[in-house]
C-alpha cells in the first residue's frame, strides 16, 4: 500500500516513477489540497523526442489525469546553451532556425500525451526563450547571482563527473544550472508553477530552482525525479544498434516502434507495462505473471499499448496485425515498411549495401558489410553472402515488390514508381 495520500504519488509509487523527492510530505499535502502546476523542461536539440524521454512525458500524464496541470516546458533559450549534464563533452551549437524546427517537432508529440487548453487543468507550453533572450546580463548578475555559490554548483554531479574526467567544460555550459533553477522561479511568477520533475540526472539543476525559489522569496517550491531507466541486461532505454528509438512516425515507422516494444527481455514487461501503458495495476499483475508461450502474448499487449500512447490505437493495432501476418502467417504485409525507388535504378541494380543503410539497416557500408557477414541479411527471404550483391527488377514479386530483411523481425519493401 501507497504512503502517500495523493493521488498523483500514489500513482507514481505504484508504477516505479519515483527516485528522489524533496519534502515528501509537504508535497503529497499541497496536491491533495489544491490543484497544483507543474513542469519539465525539454530542450530542443533534435527534432524528435526518444524513447528515453518517455517515463518524464508520462510523469506530465499522469500529474493530468489525476487532476493538476502539466506544463510542458519548450528550451528555446536553454537549447543555445547545452545541458552538460550526462555529457562527455559539449553539445553542437544550434542556429535559431534549427531550435524552431526542432521545437515543432517535439509539441506534436505532447498533443497525445495532454490536452491543451485555458481551463485550470489543461496543459499549458511557454518557451524560456521569451524571458532568457530578454535577460541584461549585467543587471541579471547583479539580482541573481549572489544566490549561487561556485562551490556548490561545482559539486553538482553533471560539473563534477566532466573535471573529474579532465574533459573540457565551457563557461556557457556552466552556466545552464542558472538557468534552469531561473527558469523555475520565472514559471511561479507566471503560472504559480510549484514542482518541478525530471530525470534523476536533473536532481542538482532542479533542487538550485528550489534553493534559488527560498532565496528570493516564492512559496516553497518542489522536486521530484523518475528513474534514468536501462533494460534488465543493462543497455539504456531509447538506444539500439541501430540508432535512437524516436517518438516522431517521420524519424521511425511506427512498425518498427512497435517492433521495439515487442522485442523486450522478458523481465522488462512487467515494468514497462506500468511505466508506459495507462493499463489497470490488475491487469498488469495478471500479464506479468504469464510464462512460457504466453509470456509473447504480454509482449504483443505492451508493444500495442505503448504504441497506442504515442502514434494512437489505430497505427498502433495496424502494426501488430502486420507482424501477426508476417511471423505468424507468412503473408507479406503491406503496411510494412516501404522504400520508393525509380523504375530506372533498379533496372540497373541497386547495390545492396546502399539498400541496407537506406533501410536503417545500418549506419554506414562498413556496418551493412558486418551484416552480410553474419547472415543477418535476406532478399526475399534468401540470405545474402556476396555485399556486391544487388537488388534488380527482377526479384520482383507478383505484387511488385522486393522484401529485404535483417535478423527475422526487420522487414522492409522495395517498391519502383
Amino acid at each position: 500500500m501507497s504512503a502517500y495520500k495523493s493521488e498523483f504519488l500514489q500513482t507514481l509509487d505504484e508504477r516505479g516513477f519515483i527516485h528522489q523527492l524533496s519534502n515528501a510530505d509537504g508535497l503529497d499535502k499541497l496536491l491533495c489540497e489544491e490543484t497544483v502546476t507543474a513542469y519539465i523542461g525539454y530542450d530542443c536539440t533534435a527534432p524528435s523526442l526518444h524513447v528515453g524521454n518517455l517515463v518524464q512525458i508520462m510523469l506530465l500524464y499522469w500529474f493530468q489525469k489525476t487532476g493538476h496541470r502539466p506544463l510542458a516546458l519548450m528550451g528555446g533559450g536553454t537549447s543555445m546553451i547545452g545541458d552538460p549534464s550526462g555529457k562527455d563533452e559539449s553539445r553542437n551549437m544550434l542556429s535559431i532556425d534549427k531550435i524552431e524546427v526542432n521545437k515543432a517537432g517535439i509539441c506534436d508529440i505532447f498533443s497525445k500525451f495532454l490536452k491543451f487548453g485555458d481551463g485550470p487543468r489543461d496543459a499549458i507550453m511557454p518557451d524560456n526563450a521569451d524571458w532568457l533572450m530578454q535577460l541584461n546580463y549585467v543587471d541579471f548578475l547583479r539580482e541573481y547571482g549572489k544566490n549561487f555559490s561556485v562551490n556548490q554548483m561545482l559539486a553538482r554531479d553533471s560539473v563534477k563527473n566532466r573535471l573529474g574526467r579532465e574533459q573540457h567544460l565551457s563557461f556557457l555550459e556552466f552556466n545552464y544550472m542558472i538557468f534552469q533553477a531561473y527558469d523555475f522561479v520565472e514559471l511561479f511568477q507566471r503560472y504559480g508553477c510549484r514542482l518541478q520533475m525530471g530525470g534523476s540526472d536533473q536532481w542538482g539543476n532542479i533542487v538550485s530552482g528550489v534553493d534559488l525559489g527560498r532565496r528570493c522569496g516564492t512559496k516553497e517550491l518542489f522536486a521530484v525525479t523518475a528513474p534514468l531507466l536501462t533494460t534488465s541486461s543493462g543497455a539504456k532505454m531509447g538506444k539500439t544498434a541501430e540508432g535512437a528509438v524516436w517518438l516522431s512516425s517521420d524519424m521511425l515507422p511506427v512498425y518498427d516502434y512497435w517492433q521495439y516494444w515487442r522485442n523486450c527481455e522478458d523481465d522488462d514487461v512487467g515494468r514497462f507495462l506500468k511505466l508506459f501503458t495507462s493499463l489497470p495495476l490488475d491487469e498488469i499483475n495478471r500479464l506479468q505473471s504469464l510464462k512460457g508461450a504466453e509470456a509473447n502474448e504480454a509482449k504483443k499487449i505492451l508493444a500495442t499499448e505503448a504504441t497506442a500512447m504515442v502514434h494512437g490505437r489505430k497505427p498502433a493495432q495496424e502494426a501488430a496485425q502486420t507482424a501477426r501476418k508476417t511471423f505468424e502467417e507468412g503473408v507479406l504485409a503491406d503496411s510494412l515498411p516501404t522504400i520508393n525507388v525509380t523504375q530506372d535504378s533498379l533496372q540497373e541494380g541497386i547495390g545492396i549495401l546502399t539498400m541496407i543503410v537506406e533501410a536503417g539497416f545500418a549506419s554506414s557500408n562498413g556496418e551493412a558489410r558486418r551484416h552480410i557477414k553474419g547472415g543477418a541479411i535476406r532478399i526475399n527471404d534468401i540470405s545474402v553472402s556476396d555485399d556486391r550483391a544487388t537488388l534488380n527488377s527482377t526479384q520482383r514479386d507478383n505484387d511488385g515488390v522486393i522484401k529485404l530483411s535483417m535478423g527475422k523481425k526487420r522487414h522492409v519493401l522495395i517498391r519502383a514508381k
